[in-house]
């Protein structure tokens, strides 16, 4: 029942990522990563005379903040454990019901977010100088939250690894924080890896699960979607990139004619196993399956864009290329 329920939860996010920002249909929580084609302007200023910090978020509304925040609540998973790396985390005073990394986020009180039901209560009665929204949250949720007299800052999600080191500074500055030395980590590691994958002429064909509750027609990850960038910077090549929408089902005659030689199961914490993949009807003929090469794969590391994708590139890297990481 929870696996359907997050699974609905899952598509009514996917669904809104592909709706206009002006008009979404739904206020869905997932941690799915959803594509969007509105401009990254993210940026900040430093205020008047007052010391105010003064910030445009990612729906284009200038939020000011008298300092860096010091009570911070955290509506998405990603925005958690970007505010944990930064070293904002002893700031966080509230999480949605879906962060769980690090491990100190489960010690923090919950706002709600099943199904997209916040405690509008429980968010006001912590008493945050801020309020951390993602793009799975949308537009009339942040106003709804406005307008009971909260500060409310909007993190878009970034299209690239580049994208993402910027939020980390920007959510940096907002708790006061500097990610300099972060970033350039995780800058370091992923050149390290861009540095391997460089040379390689055969990338291997990746079929990437996301959901198979109907094996039929399995959900993938399609182009746009930061699964599919990180296959492709990986050194593989996505069946997915080759469909129209971001978060397909693939038939499975589709899936045959593909032929990938290595699946990925991103659905493996809902029990999907190499095992089970074998013996399901008409899955024998793909090469993938014929070889014994399906990994399970946490899910997490690629699909919340925050600082953890870094830890997905190194981890499909290894998986695709396991040669050039001995």
């Amino acid at each position: 029942m929870l696996r359907k329920i997050l699974l609905i939860t899952l598509l009514f996010a996917m669904l809104s990522a592909c709706a206009p920002q002006a008009s979404p249909t739904s206020v869905p929580v997932a941690t799915e990563l959803s594509p969007t084609e509105a401009p990254f302007t993210e940026a900040a200023t430093t205020g008047p005379a007052s010391g105010a910090l003064t910030f445009t978020d990612g729906l284009g509304r200038e939020i000011t903040l008298d300092a860096p925040a010091q009570r911070v609540v955290s509506i998405a998973p990603s925005n958690t454990e970007i505010l944990f790396a930064v070293g904002a985390g002893s700031q966080v005073i509230g999480r949605d019901e879906f962060s769980d990394y690090p491990e100190e986020a489960a010690s923090i009180d919950s706002v709600g977010g099943s199904m997209g039901q916040y405690s509008t209560e429980a968010i006001v009665a912590l008493e945050p100088d801020l309020v951390l929204a993602a793009e799975i949250n949308p537009p009339e949720l942040v106003k709804q939250l406005e307008d009971l007299g909260l500060t409310v800052y909007y993190l878009k999600n970034p299209l690239t690894l580049e994208e993402m080191y910027t939020n980390l500074e920007m959510v940096a500055q907002l708790t006061g924080h500097n990610a300099t030395e972060l970033v350039d980590s995780l800058k370091a590691r992923v050149a390290a890896v861009d540095e391997k994958i460089a040379p390689i002429s055969a990338r291997p064909s990746v079929f990437y699960e996301i959901d198979a509750s109907d094996a039929s027609k399995p959900y993938t990850y399609g182009p746009g979607t930061f699964g599919d960038l990180l296959i492709e910077r990986a050194g593989g090549f996505n069946v997915g990139s080759e469909l129209s929408d971001p978060y397909p089902q693939i038939s499975l005659e589709q899936l045959v004619v593909s032929n990938p030689s290595i699946i990925v199961l991103g659905d493996s914490i809902w029990g999907i196993t190499p095992e089970s993949v074998k013996e399901r009807p008409g899955w024998e003929t793909i090469e993938a399956v014929k070889s014994g090469n399906i990994f399970p794969f946490d899910d997490n590391l690629v699909s919340r864009p925050g600082p953890r994708l870094v830890d997905g590139l190194e981890q499909l890297a290894k998986l695709l290329h396991p040669g050039l990481f001995e």
